[in-house]
């Protein structure tokens, strides 16, 4: 089992955002970036899409490296058969890895080779170790692999492209998979992304899900300190009601 100081810092905060950088202003990133730091927000999301598993081509490792940042890193893999891509993600400062179950032949042996990796940040904070699944993917495919990671995704759009509308069918499998996680006994992260807007923040928050990934809410604006200001609000709200 891996032990990781990432996903202690992860549950700790939960329920809490991850912003996807990807839609942001690249040229005016730093900057950005800073303003984010100082919100409270604890993560900075990066979609990393290779034209093949999904059609868009966003980011690679030399982007990643190069944000220099407080914030822990979260990398979404939607690539083709990352087994001999991830200890690159990782050498680059990567914190939170997840792989999509439907792009490997073997999404087993990709999570146990994260196990064997150290983090660039911080040998003692781990990787946490991710996978993420598509609307239209059976919830089973978690069976076999709830011993290996640390965190699973579930999508509530088709991945390719930002701004799109939330899945209502996703509110379900969320707490399917609370329940699968429960019965497993395993502290595992639960997150939901895409289609998350302001206007439903709260009702997802409301589902009890851990991590909420946002970026067009972010940096639809000249306003992205308010926006996440107002993302992180939400979900604080909820969780103080529970």
């Amino acid at each position: 089992m891996s032990k990781s100081k990432a996903l202690e810092i992860l549950r700790a905060a939960a329920p809490t955002v991850s912003i996807g950088i990807v839609t942001a202003n690249l040229l005016s990133l730093g900057s950005e970036i800073t303003l984010l730091e100082g919100t409270g927000a604890k993560l900075a999301h990066f979609d990393v899409m290779d034209g093949c598993f999904c059609p868009m081509m966003t980011v690679g490792p030399p982007f990643i490296k190069a944000i220099k940042t407080s914030l822990l890193k979260d990398v979404h893999l939607m690539i083709d058969e990352p087994l001999e891509k991830v200890a690159e993600y990782v050498a680059v400062g990567a914190d939170i890895v997840t792989i999509h179950v439907e792009a490997c032949s073997n999404p087993h042996r990709v999570l146990q080779k994260l196990g064997m990796l150290t983090n660039a940040n911080d040998p003692e904070r781990g990787i946490v170790r991710g996978v993420a699944l598509n609307p239209g993917t059976p919830l089973e495919a978690l069976d076999p692999l709830l011993d290996e990671l640390e965190y699973i995704s579930l999508l509530a759009v088709n991945p390719g492209w930002g701004g799109q509308k939330y899945i209502p069918a996703t509110t379900a499998r969320i707490a399917r998979v609370q329940r699968m996680i429960a019965e497993s006994g395993r502290n595992i992260i639960l997150g939901v992304d895409g289609g998350i807007t302001k206007e439903n923040i709260a009702q997802i928050a409301a589902t009890g899900a851990d991590l909420i990934v946002t970026g067009s809410a972010v940096f639809d604006s000249k306003t992205p300190e308010a926006n996440a200001r107002f993302m992180l609000d939400a979900v604080a709200a909820m969780r103080s009601r529970q």
